[in-house]
């Protein structure tokens, strides 16, 4: 009975995990945009980016795990922007919950919870990266939408330009 039990612990965190695909992207509903991006197309985004422009310096499996967990706790909490009020006890707090809550019973859950924690607080270069990866991928969301909607999203193309350091990472960046 317990390997059943704990296939369908495993099964139900999948499926809950999966859910992120329905999760939209906050920033953009508020533009005249058909169909924003979800979560987890913005994660598969980053990943891409990750393997498409990692440095041989930096771990690839690290870059494409953090890309591929760092918003994973929006499942629970959704995709809070500046616009929104501020959750109980903080954003940060109540992502962390989130995270322990989704990663519970998985046999890498410390394991992802400190990669988790590793991208908030850019600790590693390759936290620091993926932040970059993060706002690069917003911006170049942003400048597809531009174009395919004929609509100003400057705000989000400034907030990258401000944001992503890495100076790779900057120069793919509408100018």
């Amino acid at each position: 009975m317990t390997g059943e039990s704990t296939i369908m612990n495993e099964r139900n965190r999948l499926l809950e995990c999966l859910r992120l695909k329905q999760v939209v992207r906050a920033g953009w509903t508020r533009f005249p945009i058909e169909n924003p991006e979800t979560v987890a197309s913005h994660s598969w985004g980053m990943a891409l980016l990750g393997l498409l422009t990692c440095p041989e310096n930096l771990n690839l499996e690290k870059v494409l795990t953090l890309a591929l967990i760092h918003d994973l706790a929006e499942v629970i909490v959704g995709d809070l922007t500046p616009y929104d009020p501020e959750p109980e006890g903080g954003k940060r707090a109540a992502e962390e919950n989130a995270i322990s809550q989704l990663l519970d019973g998985h046999p890498r859950s410390e394991e992802l919870q400190n990669l988790w924690q590793e991208f908030e607080d850019r600790t590693t270069p390759e936290g620091l990266f993926v932040a970059g990866l993060d706002k690069l991928d917003m911006g170049l969301q942003a400048e597809i939408y531009e174009n395919d909607f004929n609509i100003n999203l400057d705000e989000f193309t400034n907030a990258s330009r401000r944001m992503v350091k890495d100076s790779y990472l900057s120069s793919l960046l509408k100018p």
